[in-house]
């Protein structure tokens, strides 16, 4: 683990371009990614600190657009069980954690593929339903930024005010599972050697998915991203299955 995993790294820095232009975070496809080079355990340990970098360069490019409503509506909650999920991995084997992850990813991209106009009243009960859920999500399975995406998409807000709201809340919930993990034993020096090169990727990933934006159109690129976590939630579950024979 004293060597850096470049072809890691390249897949990093797209993962981070595509979740930005998609909208459901960079997670989604970091975490079941980085299982097929290290440990799950080891991976939420860098998925926590390179979303840290990440969401800060989100913060300050997107920061004009923010509402603050939602972030407490969806932070709070998210934040409260973003613990509860990241002590829980300590109790679940991370044999079932991937498992779980595999369906998560293939079962939330069918179900967006298949309900395109799928919409959740925009009140105050949902918003912190969906805190509740993608906390506990982002805690547990190492993401949980897709459900925040589809709770935070009934509000219809613009482009640069939803990624920054959930630049916001991901950020809080980031830097509170970083000390959970932590705790855990998941984070620990062989990490440091990856932090600089994740810092570059955060802010480079996020600075060319933002110019890439403006070029393209959000919903053509979201079904793209959508059929990208379904290929890796199916070779994810493949992957698993593998390893037990």
């Amino acid at each position: 683990m004293n060597k850096l995993n470049y072809l890691f790294l390249l897949l990093t820095l797209v993962a981070e371009i595509v979740g930005t232009i998609g909208g459901f975070g960079s997670s989604v496809f970091f975490v079941p990614m980085g299982n097929f080079f290290f440990d799950f355990h080891f991976v939420l340990g860098l998925t926590a600190l390179f979303h840290l970098f990440s969401n800060v360069s989100k913060i300050v490019l997107f920061k004009k657009g923010l509402d603050k409503k939602l972030l407490i509506n969806i932070g709070v909650p998210s934040v409260i069980f973003v613990i509860i999920g990241g002590y829980m991995t300590k109790i679940v084997d991370s044999f079932i954690l991937e498992i779980v992850l595999a369906l998560f990813l293939v079962g939330l991209s069918l179900l967006f593929l298949v309900k395109k106009d799928l919409v959740i009243n925009p009140n105050r009960k949902n918003a912190i339903t969906g805190g509740v859920l993608s906390g506990f999500s982002a805690g547990l399975l190492g993401t949980g930024g897709a459900i925040r995406g589809l709770t935070m998409a009934a509000f219809n807000l613009e482009k640069s005010v939803f990624i920054a709201t959930s630049a916001f809340i991901d950020f809080f919930i980031d830097f509170t599972r970083t000390f959970v993990y932590f705790n855990n034993g998941y984070i620990q020096k062989e990490h440091l050697i990856y932090l600089p090169f994740l810092l570059v990727i955060g802010i480079s990933g996020t600075y060319l998915g933002k110019r890439i934006l403006h070029f393209i159109e959000q919903d053509k690129f979201k079904t793209i991203s959508l059929l990208l976590i379904l290929l890796i939630g199916v070779v994810t579950l493949v992957n698993v299955l593998v390893k037990t024979n």
